[in-house]
């Protein structure tokens, strides 16, 4: 057999960058992407050794997103970082809380993407014959 040849990994040096904040009451998902939507570092709190209840917690979520940042930060040259949030709960706050401990990174523009629900239209009422 053939050795198995080794490929380069690509080098991305973009100073701006987009960050998706998913939250959901057990677990909360982090992505970094690009400006034309190329996912280049993501994770969820799993990926930081935490397990079950714990998971849904802030600091899980401000741990994930320290180590994201900070790898990109040094990786590909981030400093400026546009924010959508989606879902509920207390964890989207703690993003904007950790970004000043990460330092160096100013954010451009945060959006909030959750749905507002809407319980569709009134049901009819049934027949009573």
């Amino acid at each position: 057999m053939a050795p198995l040849k080794s490929r380069k990994k690509k080098s991305i040096k973009l100073p701006t960058w987009r960050l998706y904040v998913t939250t959901t009451f057990n677990n909360t998902l982090v992505t970094l992407t690009d400006l034309n939507w190329n996912k280049v570092d993501w994770g969820w709190t799993g990926k930081v050794w935490f397990k079950w209840a714990k998971q849904s917690t802030p600091y899980a979520a401000e741990v994930l997103s320290k180590e994201i940042l900070k790898n990109a930060k040094d990786n590909f040259w981030l400093k400026e970082v546009g924010i959508i949030c989606k879902g509920l709960g207390m964890w989207r706050d703690w993003v904007f809380k950790w970004l000043n401990d990460v330092g160096g990174i100013d954010i451009l523009w945060i959006k909030e993407a959750t749905a507002i629900q809407h319980g569709g239209t009134k049901w009819t009422r049934p027949k009573r014959n």
